[in-house]
């Protein structure tokens, strides 16, 4: 996927978060999105994402060089967030179900394989809101990173996951990175941005 921002603004109220951006994130393309706390690292990478609409300016999303409607961006990306929630209600194996119908996972993994891949095999029938922080992180990017689209956002991955956990996101992101757009915001860890060969800086506007 191709994205495309032009004079890109965002405010709250009399508060601007950055204004004035221009990038493209080409098709195939590996971004780190760096930034200090607070600086609007999330919010470019929901703008990037297409939910949140820019104050001023315009984003455009492309596949294949065919434009996409807004409205029918979300279906083409996948998303690991801090900020973002679990179905913390229902068991392991009913949140994995209900993900891949929503979004398939790529080569239709099965349930029980991606709770394998997220080193949560044995807690198949367990209620997600009983999991640990580093669990529920390897959920979330098991979600993200498995679930075939051809944008993948990932805000501050490396949260919650120890020195394991962090070889594992880099293992998993390795084998599934092919062929998609990936933007990775960050606190400039590199742990994190890795697998990044171009850069976006973001500063607060004062």
């Amino acid at each position: 996927m191709r994205i495309v921002l032009q004079q890109v603004s965002k405010t709250y109220g009399r508060e601007t978060v950055f204004t004035g951006l221009d990038h493209v994130f080409e098709a195939g393309s590996r971004t780190a999105i760096l930034g200090p706390n607070g600086s609007g690292k999330s919010t470019l990478l929901q703008v990037v994402a297409g939910a949140c609409i820019p104050t001023k300016g315009a984003v455009h999303h492309e596949l294949n060089g065919t434009a996409i409607d807004p409205e029918d961006v979300y279906r083409h990306i996948s998303i690991a967030a801090p900020y973002l929630s679990l179905y913390e209600e229902l068991s392991l194996r009913e949140a994995i179900g209900i993900h891949g119908r929503f979004k398939p996972f790529r080569d239709k993994v099965p349930v029980e394989e991606v709770a394998r891949i997220a080193l949560l095999e044995d807690q198949l029938e367990k209620p997600v809101r009983n999991f640990s922080s580093g669990m529920k992180q390897r959920l979330k990017l098991v979600f993200a990173i498995l679930t075939d689209t051809p944008l993948l956002l990932l805000d501050e991955p490396a949260s919650n996951l120890d020195s394991h956990g962090i070889a594992w996101f880099k293992t998993l992101l390795q084998q599934h990175m092919e062929g998609r757009t990936l933007v990775v915001a960050s606190n400039r860890q590199e742990d994190e941005t890795f697998a990044c060969t171009s850069i976006v800086e973001v500063t607060r506007s004062r």
